[in-house]
């Protein structure tokens, strides 16, 4: 009777801690709808009347175009390593993982350097090929070359998730097209794409949420869209009731893709009905097809990893000297402690969550689990506008604690300091971290819990000697996850953090913003180093455990 008692106190506690959470995650989003029926100033209707139009048509345009294009790359490239057996495909089957681990933003300063007047390309041509170009043609600086850049740093969303998704598909399928007389691309199109839908888009989705959550790359190369549009409604203007309006139009935008995702989607599902299911056997290319096959996959490696690597190394040895120094020690730390203070919370506050909800099998589960992913599908501008109102009424309320501590203390006090950026982390991230210990709960399944049980011990006590030490892999994961999306994170780090802090995403912005591009390159290739040592050994954790 004791036993039961303890487990029902330890139960809702677990509740209870999950609710408090769940609100939180909430409440920025609440503050934000709620001041987005404030009065319109003179600002808004200046933007409504005369440039509203632009940041629709050009997000709208960015978004479609660098949706298709990674769809056309990404599926191409997984069935091209799922079908076929060609020279280098081992390789290819992770690498082609890699340009994730590029930020666009860095990876659109690096292409900007490569092709302008004075760079790589164009001096090529000019001294030593002695061909004159015009500089226009090369000029990435405008909206097309924001769709390139997005396109060939994102495809990997589109390729992963295909190509898991064709691994486990039967051979039978494609063997029975083959047996239809169906040629290599007509099963590709009518075969694979149709099964392979659902797929293809929820990696598209991760794409558009990218796209829109972005701010470096549209800002530097100087596109009006909605992230530029807040951010010089709060910088230039102090206006956030017109930076909240926009972010409600943005987000108007969010729910209309999810939308017609599941539209797209529909109700077909493809499964299969034999138990004996046979993985796809891979063809091999030999000549000049192995060579073509080869050379395609090299060619979008080449141009999401390999050539902005190797800038960047070219220009971090002309300004090494100036740039590692104590100031950037400094920089780096507060990239390290912030990253690993959110990520640890994120940490926490998933495993919490997650742990309630495979235990509350009912709708409140449910719920709780959906509004863990609510922060990754809303973009870091939006996010930050939230947080800052969440925020500043959290200081307003508290203002005569703070002057009973002192008199002379300011009135934002938490709204100043690293709490609001590290909260912004943690709302933004929690379903990275989330989705993994989500995946870890669901592989160990409920045995081991419920024998627990049976022996009398509590949640509390069960999770931490049974649950805890078998989903290590997954807790290993998500934070790794977390940690590499943090550290890569700009728009919210930009717009929340304090006065004179800096990490190493926005310090490679600011030197890319004030033509310093070589002294960007140092602190890019240390986030470029932390996420491709992240994507190694979530590999080698993944074959050693099978997550």
């Amino acid at each position: 009777m004791r036993s039961g008692s303890s487990i029902k106190r330890s139960f809702n506690l677990w509740g209870m801690l999950s609710a408090f959470f769940v609100a939180l995650i909430i409440l920025p989003n609440v503050y934000l709808f709620g001041n987005l029926f404030v009065q319109p100033n003179e600002n808004w209707y200046h933007i409504k009347t005369y440039l509203l139009q632009d940041y629709i048509t050009n997000t709208l345009m960015i978004i479609g175009f660098t949706g298709v294009f990674t769809v056309l790359v990404g599926s191409g490239l997984a069935w091209l390593i799922s079908a076929y057996d060609f020279p280098g495909r081992r390789i290819f089957n992770w690498a082609l993982i890699l340009p994730l681990t590029i930020p666009p933003y860095i990876g659109a300063y690096t292409y900007n350097g490569i092709l302008n007047y004075t760079g790589v390309v164009q001096r090529l041509l000019r001294n030593v090929l002695e061909v004159q170009v015009n500089p226009k043609w090369l000029d990435i600086m405008n909206i097309q070359g924001a769709i390139f850049i997005f396109a060939v740093f994102l495809f990997p969303y589109v390729y992963t998730v295909t190509r898991a998704f064709l691994t486990n598909q039967s051979a039978s399928l494609i063997e029975n097209a083959r047996l239809l007389g169906k040629n290599s691309l007509e099963i590709f199109t009518q075969v694979v794409l149709p099964i392979s839908r659902g797929a293809i888009l929820g990696g598209m989705t991760l794409v558009i949420f990218e796209v829109l959550n972005d701010y470096g790359v549209v800002s530097y190369f100087g596109v009006q869209t909605f992230s530029t549009a807040i951010f010089k409604a709060w910088f230039s203007m102090g206006d956030i009731d017109t930076a909240v309006k926009l972010s409600g139009v943005l987000m108007t935008i969010v729910i209309s893709v999810l939308l017609l995702e599941r539209g797209l989607r529909g109700r077909k599902k493809y499964s299969y009905t034999t138990s004996k299911v046979r993985p796809i056997v891979r063809t091999r290319l030999r000549g000049l097809k192995g060579f073509w096959a080869f050379f395609v996959s090299f060619m979008f490696l080449s141009l999401g990893f390999i050539i902005p690597v190797l800038q960047l190394l070219v220009w971090s040895t002309l300004t090494y000297k100036k740039v590692l120094n104590i100031a950037f020690l400094k920089l780096l730390g507060n990239s390290v402690v912030v990253a690993l203070v959110a990520a640890l919370i994120i940490l926490g506050v998933a495993v919490i969550i997650a742990n309630f909800s495979r235990l509350q099998e009912n709708w409140v589960g449910k719920l709780f689990s959906k509004v863990t992913l609510l922060g990754y599908s809303i973009p870091g501008a939006v996010i930050s506008m939230g947080v800052i109102l969440f925020f500043v009424d959290f200081d307003r309320k508290l203002e005569w604690f703070y002057k009973a501590l002192n008199p002379n203390s300011i009135t934002l006090v938490l709204s100043s300091s690293i709490v609001m950026l590290i909260f912004a982390y943690s709302v933004r991230f929690l379903a990275v971290g989330y989705q993994s210990i989500e995946a870890g709960f669901e592989k160990v399944g409920k045995k081991f819990f419920e024998a627990s049980r049976m022996l009398g011990n509590g949640v509390t006590k069960t999770y931490f000697r049974v649950d805890l030490p078998m989903i290590k892999p997954a807790v290993i994961t998500a934070f790794a996850l977390t940690f590499v999306d943090i550290v890569k994170e700009l728009p919210l780090t930009l717009i929340l953090r304090p006065y004179n802090f800096n990490t190493l995403a926005t310090k490679t912005y600011e030197y890319a913003t004030d033509e310093m591009i070589h002294e960007a390159a140092i602190p890019a290739l240390l986030i470029i180093l932390v996420s491709v040592a992240s994507v190694y050994l979530l590999n080698k954790l993944g074959e050693k455990e099978g997550i």
